[in-house]
């Protein structure tokens, strides 16, 4: 059975920083490319970053480039998201996910039972 486990959200003030984590079992974590994503009040959730292939090749949405690091350790089955510069925009529930595939997973589609239950980031201005 799959599980990924989110932790490490809460609130800051605008330019503080965050560090989200992804623990997963049930999979082979390797062999995954893993991704967060997150969901504002009122609007669709959204693709944020991507990593796979042992942190080799990292991708992120333009809204957090610059600002956002994904990362990953595999001896952990972890994946973290180092979040600077944030800013109220960037207030959502952060969800992490593991796809089949990079375009799989930008594009959210990923079974039900490969995304985490999310965690709460508050961005204050």
């Amino acid at each position: 059975q799959v599980r990924l486990v989110e932790s490490g959200g809460g609130s800051v003030q605008a330019g503080g920083s965050l560090r989200l984590s992804c623990v997963a079992s049930g999979l082979t974590f390797d062999l995954y490319p893993m991704g967060w994503f997150r969901q504002a009040p009122g609007k669709e959730r959204e693709w944020v970053a991507a990593i796979r292939q042992a942190g080799i090749d990292t991708y992120y949405a333009d809204s957090v480039k610059g600002r956002f690091t994904i990362s990953g350790d595999n001896a952990e089955k972890t994946v973290y998201l180092q979040m600077n510069s944030l800013e109220p925009g960037d207030t959502a529930v952060y969800y992490c996910g593991a796809g089949s595939n990079i375009l799989s997973l930008q594009q959210g589609n990923i079974p039900d039972d490969f995304w985490g239950q999310g965690t709460q980031v508050t961005v204050s201005s």
